[in-house]
């Protein structure tokens, strides 16, 4: 089984041993694992797959024509295709009768949708035809998601009705990538996903040999690297007005994160800025966040009010307009090594330090998910605010739960939420900080995260205290005595 895909490989053989024909569309960005996971699941059960390019749509049925065509004489069957066959005409080909059901694998099926009105309703047709055929599971598989979120309901209209189920491939956690280089320092595994995400295209091409200074020497900043252009070209095939994108998405880099911040800088209308900074939210190249300014406080139900701001979340893309773009100049004129030392190493630590939040924050997620935490856990958030005009306090990580309960008591609580017309109340609060920064993590620093939980106007029950090096002594027995702290040191 592929690493870290156990959950997707579940779904997509829950629909596989339905009764029935299914449809489902499997969506993710480019390099995420679509494929792996999809060669994963087929395994050994009879499938059909279709490649799909950029064409018109008579170029595409010439293709998928001549292979199906090439397929049935090797398999000696007898009926073949016309040289351009229709969508129907290729259907009529695949032969499912049998004791398991048959898959039919599209990707990248996009290519055929925008251009053709007639391939969903004639594929429907086909997965009705069961009788005739058989059972089949169609898989169409599509490296857009902006398009399958945003626009593909709006293009075949009534007949997403036929489709079963939505899948989209995120990317993969902290907790794989560290499977993935078991011989990483649990630093260097921090640094390789901040710079690389959860995109294990991109992790292959990191060495796990090599330091985090080598890795990106060699594979990044050096024109022999395989991600030498990789930012630049996956902002031009993912956008088409590169030139604003990244004008847009540089300033956000070097901080100016709020729609004011952006206008005076970009000198662009905010109602084009807002237009752009939507695309790129489609795309999940940058996330909208809630900043909370001291006076407005968290809400009682952990709810933050206040302005919104935006961060790149796209690891790599992040990388490139924060150390790459900016300094393009010095990148071209100076040794890899040379270029490092000037322009990485001082800020990479800081740079380094937000993603430590988000792996610490994937961590929670999973011991969550594992029941090993003390509490059963809402979906996380942060605060941030300002405490005087050049101060800023943070809680990294903030969750809302309810404790963990078992047998009567459970389905007592579960039946007192049925009866009130509502879901079970969330009332707890985890909190969490995480240093990355320093080698020991202090009492001070945990008396600076109980300040900034006061100043949030919070309540909180869970602390939890991630660091990449050790605890002083007087936090470690503070701990002791109070058993709603934990403390998480990163092997």
């Amino acid at each position: 089984m592929i690493l870290g895909r156990t959950q997707e490989l579940k779904e997509l053989n829950t629909f596989y041993q339905r009764d029935g024909s299914q449809i489902i569309v499997l969506y993710g960005e480019s390099g995420i694992g679509k494929s792996a996971v999809i060669a994963d699941f087929l395994g050994s059960k009879p499938f059909f797959l279709f490649q799909a390019r950029p064409a018109s749509e008579r170029e595409q049925l010439f293709h998928w024509g001549r292979e199906r065509n090439s397929s049935l004489e090797s398999s000696k069957l007898p009926k073949l295709l016309p040289e351009y066959p229709g969508y129907s005409d290729i259907f009529a080909t695949f032969t499912t009768k049998g004791k398991q059901k048959t898959v039919l694998v599209v990707d990248e099926f996009h290519l055929i949708v925008k251009n053709s009105p007639d391939f969903m309703p004639q594929l429907i047709d086909f997965v009705h035809d069961k009788w005739k055929r058989g059972e089949v599971l169609v898989i169409l598989v599509s490296s857009q998601p902006n398009w399958i979120e945003n626009n593909m309901i709006t293009k075949i209209g009534e007949q997403a009705y036929e489709i079963s189920a939505f899948m989209k491939i995120k990317e993969m956690t902290f907790s794989a990538l560290s499977l993935a280089f078991p011989d990483f320092a649990a630093r260097e595994r921090v640094e390789a996903y901040a710079i690389l995400g959860g995109n294990p295209s991109l992790w292959r091409h990191f060495g796990e040999k090599l330091s985090t200074k080598q890795n990106i020497c060699g594979n990044i900043l050096s024109a022999q690297g395989y991600l030498y252009r990789y930012g630049e070209e996956f902002v031009a095939e993912q956008l088409r007005e590169t030139g604003i994108y990244s004008t847009l998405l540089a300033a956000i880099a070097e901080g100016r994160n709020r729609l004011s911040e952006l206008h005076t800088h970009t000198g662009f209308s905010r109602a084009k800025i807002i237009v752009y900074l939507k695309n790129l939210i489609g795309l999940g190249i940058i996330e909208k966040l809630p900043s909370a300014e001291a006076t407005s406080g968290v809400a009682a139900s952990g709810e933050v009010k206040g302005k919104s701001s935006y961060r790149i979340s796209h690891h790599f893309v992040h990388f490139y307009f924060t150390y790459l773009y900016p300094n393009m100049s010095d990148w071209q004129r100076l040794e890899a090594a040379a270029f490092y030392d000037v322009h990485i190493i001082p800020t990479f630590k800081s740079y380094v330090a937000d993603y430590y939040r988000k792996a610490c924050a994937d961590r929670l997620a999973e011991w969550n998910l594992a029941g090993k935490l003390p509490l059963a856990l809402e979906p996380m958030d942060e605060w941030r605010g300002k405490i005087r005009a050049t101060s800023v306090t943070a809680i990294d990580i903030i969750a809302r739960g309810r404790n963990r309960v078992k047998g009567e008591k459970k389905k007592k609580i579960a039946l007192e939420a049925d009866d009130t017309g509502g879901g079970l109340v969330y009332d707890k609060t985890l909190a969490a900080l995480c240093n990355w920064e320093k080698p020991l993590m202090t009492y001070d620093d945990y008396e600076w995260l109980l300040f900034a939980i006061e100043k949030a106007k919070m309540t909180v029950d869970y602390i939890y205290l991630f660091s990449i090096g050790h605890f002083d002594e007087r936090l470690t027995i503070e701990a002791k005595v109070k058993k709603n702290i934990y403390l998480v040191k990163w092997e």
